[in-house]
């Protein structure tokens, strides 16, 4: 009998301001048993003290306070014993990848499960050194991807990976084509991460690499559709238009990918209802 887990990724926004909005009302009744989060920007104690003893908390911090951080939390009801951490850091040792990287193992139904909550830089594509961060890191996450699926058949990399990968995935792609999150550089990236494994992959920059076989869960589950979309602007009204971004992934090994039975973003009611400019996304998986 498979046992199901379900997993959540947000980005907060700050986790202390999302609880103030509503989160812990969303988390109460969401049935999660994983839950990553990104831009977390406060204590691990301000996330035990939100989110209760029933969690086992994680947390990697950012090097500079009040910036980035990201976590997972598991109930202690769902997982077998606490998570063990087995990477916070990211590329070579002279890059500062702190509060942007977190890998965990986790004992499910008596299977091993890896567990990534990450964010990538959103840089600046006019920002020459902004860029070069977003480039270290994006290089740094495809050196480490092939070792995470010898690690585990089961491993996940979950989180705001800060860039739309095709142009189903941004509402107004034509005029974000020079803007940072959907360069091409950027986007070929994610045409080696979810390129049939050990084929070589010409990405949309005309570059070529292996593809890494990994799969986008949310692209997978929704089809050849706009979105769903999981970021929007605070400006203007691109909420209420659904002009946003899907930035926010389940990248999953092929086996694991086999077991999902449901992918949901849960995009709030309305613009006043919401708690992160983020949309958390909920996969269910059956191991």
């Amino acid at each position: 009998m498979a046992t199901p887990l379900r997993i959540a990724t947000v980005n907060t926004n700050g986790v202390r301001a999302s609880f103030r909005k509503g989160m812990g009302e969303w988390l109460d009744g969401r049935g999660v048993d994983i839950l990553a989060m990104q831009e977390v920007r406060a204590s691990t104690e301000d996330l035990e003290n939100l989110l209760g003893p029933e969690w086992d908390i994680l947390h990697d911090a950012a090097t500079a306070k009040g910036r980035a951080g990201v976590a997972l939390a598991s109930r202690a009801a769902s997982v077998s014993g606490k998570a063990s951490i087995h990477r916070v850091s990211l590329g070579a040792d002279d890059f500062d990848s702190a509060g942007r990287w977190l890998e965990a193992d986790y004992e499910v139904g008596g299977r091993v499960i890896t567990v990534v909550s990450t964010y990538v830089h959103s840089g600046v594509a006019d920002d020459a050194a902004k860029m070069t961060e977003k480039w270290k890191f994006l290089d740094a996450m495809e050196a480490r991807l092939p070792d995470l699926a010898a690690h585990s058949e089961l491993a996940l990399v979950v989180g705001d990976l800060n860039v739309g990968h095709r142009e189903l995935d941004i509402r107004n792609w034509r005029g974000n084509r020079k803007q940072a999150g959907f360069l091409p550089r950027e986007r070929a990236y994610f045409d080696r991460f979810f390129g049939p494994a050990g084929e070589t992959v010409t990405g949309v920059d005309e570059s070529k690499g292996p593809g890494l076989g990994w799969v986008d869960v949310g692209r997978r589950w929704a089809g050849e559709v706009d979105g769903p979309y999981t970021w929007w602007s605070q400006r203007g009204q691109a909420f209420d238009n659904d002009t946003g971004w899907r930035i926010d992934y389940h990248a999953a090994t092929p086996a694991l990918a086999a077991t999902v039975t449901n992918y949901t973003v849960d995009r709030a009611e309305s613009y006043d209802k919401r708690w992160s400019d983020h949309s958390p996304v909920v996969v269910d998986y059956a191991l």
